[in-house]
């Protein structure tokens, strides 16, 4: 299946004004290929694009939009020429235990970090099939593989990407069109401010991630991992491998 060189890449990132977003259009456009910068974050996002250069344009993207997909989506092709991939990276933390975690709280960490990906999947799937083929990244978590005390809302919602992410890979597999969910532990962004050092103590790599180590893995995803759909990729420290014990000697 699809496996596109960075500098053919026509890619739409989402969450892309900072963060993880922001390093892989960083990645992707200094590898030469033409990125969609989206987010809510305008005055950032349209720094990001002017830094970049030519070859990368801001839009403003509330993924809860149909409209503002399907206008993202037709504007990155008459731009591009094709779009024919997707980093579906948006996404909000709510720090919420299931009996504390109001109904539209919880409505709209779903309505964001969910349903979002599903509307960037349905209104990039013609676009990508008309360019021959594409890929589809969609950024789940750690809180995608295992349970999280006090985050009800987040860890339903990254779960929910992993299932629609091999749906979604077994429905657009005849037009050529890889579908992978990406599962990020701890990774010093503007989403982890304020987290210890205690949150990874226990990893095998027992520090944070870099954004740019995340983005790595993204732009492997969209131009080498040819044989892999409806696939979970880890950037993790290790930590589903399990937690690194103290060893104390016996007395």
């Amino acid at each position: 299946m699809t496996a596109i060189p960075k500098n053919e890449l026509r890619v739409i990132i989402t969450g892309g004004a900072r963060g993880i977003g922001g390093s892989t259009a960083r990645l992707l456009a200094a590898a030469g290929a033409r990125v969609m910068v989206t987010d809510v974050l305008d005055e950032e996002g349209a720094a990001l694009a002017e830094e970049l250069g030519q070859h990368v344009q801001y839009r403003r993207l509330d993924v809860t939009s149909e409209h503002d997909w399907e206008a993202a989506v037709a504007e990155a092709q008459d731009a591009f020429g094709q779009v024919n991939a997707l980093f579906n990276n948006a996404g909000v933390l709510s720090l919420d235990t299931v009996a504390d975690c109001e109904p539209d709280e919880f409505r709209r960490v779903i309505d964001i970090n969910l349903t979002g990906i599903f509307l960037g999947i349905r209104a990039v799937a013609p676009a990508l099939k008309r360019a021959g083929g594409g890929v589809i990244v969609n950024t789940s978590s750690t809180a995608g593989m295992q349970g999280y005390g006090g985050l009800a809302a987040y860890v339903a919602s990254k779960w929910g990407i992993r299932g629609l992410t091999k749906a979604a890979a077994l429905d657009l597999a005849a037009d050529k069109i890889r579908v992978v969910s990406l599962h990020p532990g701890p990774i010093r962004t503007p989403m982890t401010e304020g987290m210890g050092d205690d949150v990874v103590a226990a990893q095998p790599i027992s520090r944070f991630g870099e954004a740019d180590e995340v983005a790595r893995m993204v732009g492997f995803l969209f131009s080498e991992a040819s044989f892999s759909t409806g696939s979970e990729f880890l950037v993790d420290g290790g930590a589903m491998a399990g937690q690194v014990l103290p060893l104390h000697e016996e007395a």
